[in-house]
């Protein structure tokens, strides 16, 4: 008799269907797993036939072979010792009902039978989702929240006693809790806006970014507040949705990094010295990167001349996607990457072109090949452009000054209002242009300022249409229901260019 019994396998965090297929044959004692298994895989015979054994079936003068179909994927892990175990007993007649192709076993057991998770657990019961099972066996893991999904099942269990008495019928321990859900974990910030003393423009800019989920990008000589903003850009992020806090938690098993709390954003801000793999993921055996572990949350590139402009460019095509494909010899995996960009850097050498308080030592063509380490094409993806200076320190400027939590709530009712327009949990900032257009045409008087503007500034496609989604998004944060001329002049505010340098550099010539 052979028994097929339905398991998931993982690329990255992309599940695909692995149906376990175990045959029982009279001969010399043999346990044969076919279809392409790494070491990890072939050793799970040695783990079956314990945590069997422990069962009370013995494997003696048998000969045992399991195919894992589709057999031209390598398969690796621990995941399949359940489905291989449950295959036996199916095949051996211990299990007498009937196992719907509809229902998923993953699950790594122990020599005593227990049932223990695995590196990539949650991202294998995400893609049980998305591939259509209805029920899916899986081991219970205490640091994992509450998986509440709609169109599957989920069934924790602890031993392979407990997954044989409830498919045969029998009722068994509810392992879940609603105490153990940790995804209503209170979110804490070291920094507030309301902290940060002047640009008020910066802040205003910032607020719109999060909303919609636009770039920012950030000039501006040393010590005026350029870290600071984007370190306190996290406290007016909204919490993460169940979903997002699924994808960002099973990313960080797969990565084996701390989650830290679970509805938060994540920030991101690695060193100018990390590898162009440590940003964007890769190795031997394939991990996620930086750009996916801020995953629904933010990358922050301090120093953003200072890294290798390889590895800038390499985050065109995930900026763009949202996704970042890793093609290897061995496999090709796909991990998602719909961060929020934000960069930061002196602009110059020297640091000091434009500032108020220092005079910029650097020449035109030092100032170029400076700025020339972000390339054209990095530069017009990012939809905020910043230019900061230093802010005086006096007392004039804590008047009106507002909190974080006051700036979260309207960011998180513009996001609400974009989630309802578009259908689905997608902000301005990323959505199509099709789509931007069906849902939120711009009025006659809009088009004719847009196209006298883009004449003028001889502005390209992207920048034209990322002027669009910024004043979607800074239409949303005013509660209007159709995009405004106020709010296209506010977005135009919010993107400059390199004329701001020269601009600075003219007027030190003329001083000299």
């Amino acid at each position: 008799m052979i028994s097929k019994i339905m398991s998931i396998g993982l690329k990255g965090v992309e599940g695909y269907h692995v149906q376990v297929e175990v045959q029982i044959l009279d001969g010399i004692e043999t346990f044969l797993i076919v279809g392409l298994p790494d070491t990890s895989v072939k050793e799970s015979k040695e783990r079956v036939t314990s945590a069997l054994y422990s069962f009370g079936q013995e494997l003696i003068d048998q000969k045992i072979v399991v195919n894992l179909l589709p057999s031209e994927q390598k398969k690796n892990g621990p995941i399949f010792d359940l489905p291989i175990a449950i295959g036996i007993l199916k095949s051996k007649g211990v299990i007498q009902s009937k196992i719907s192709a509809s229902t998923c076993f993953i699950g790594a057991l122990s020599l005593d039978g227990t049932i223990h998770p695995f590196d990539g657990l949650l991202a294998a019961a995400l893609a049980a989702k998305k591939l259509g099972f209805s029920l899916l066996y899986m081991p219970y893991d205490a640091n994992l929240p509450d998986m509440r999904m709609d169109g599957i099942e989920i069934v924790y269990v602890s031993s392979l006693h407990e997954v044989v008495k409830h498919l045969s019928g029998q009722s068994i321990l509810h392992l879940r809790s609603p105490e153990k859900d940790v995804g209503n974990s209170e979110r804490s910030f070291d920094r507030d806006f309301s902290d940060i003393i002047g640009h008020s423009f910066a802040k205003r800019s910032f607020e719109v970014a999060s909303a919609g989920e636009h770039h920012v990008f950030m000039t501006g000589p040393p010590g005026c507040g350029k870290s600071l903003l984007a370190e306190t850009f996290p406290s007016i992020l909204p919490p993460l949705s169940n979903e997002s806090q699924l994808e960002k938690i099973s990313l960080y098993q797969l990565a084996g990094m701390e989650i830290g709390v679970i509805n938060e954003p994540p920030f991101r801000s690695p060193h100018h010295s990390a590898s162009s793999v440590a940003i964007i993921g890769g190795g031997q055996n394939p991990k996620p990167g930086e750009i996916s572990l801020a995953h629904r949350g933010v990358l922050f590139l301090d120093e953003m001349a200072e890294f290798p402009k390889k590895t800038l460019d390499m985050l065109r095509q995930p900026i763009e996607t949202g996704k970042v494909t890793i093609s290897r010899a061995r496999s090709i995996v796909t991990y998602p990457a719909a961060f929020l960009l934000i960069g930061a850097m002196n602009p110059c050498p020297c640091g000091y072109l434009g500032s108020h308080t220092h005079y910029c030592t650097c020449t035109d063509k030092q100032i170029q090949s400076y700025q020339g380490r972000l390339s054209g094409p990095i530069r017009d993806r990012f939809d905020i452009t910043l230019f900061l200076n230093s802010v005086k320190m006096d007392g004039n400027l804590n008047a009106s000054i507002e909190t974080s939590a006051s700036i979260r709530e309207r960011v998180q009712a513009a996001r609400i209002r974009q989630y309802e327009r578009y259908g689905r949990e997608i902000c301005n900032g990323r959505v199509s242009y099709e789509l931007l257009l069906k849902t939120s045409p711009p009025s006659d008087r809009v088009k004719q300022l847009m196209m006298q503007m883009s004449m003028k500034k001889q502005w390209s496609n992207r920048v034209q249409v990322k002027l669009l989604r910024l004043a979607r998004t800074i239409s949303d944060l005013k509660e209007e229901e159709h995009l405004s001329e106020e709010s296209l002049w506010e977005a135009m505010s919010m993107i400059q260019s390199n004329e701001h340098y020269r601009k600075e550099r003219r007027k030190q010539i003329v001083r000299e």
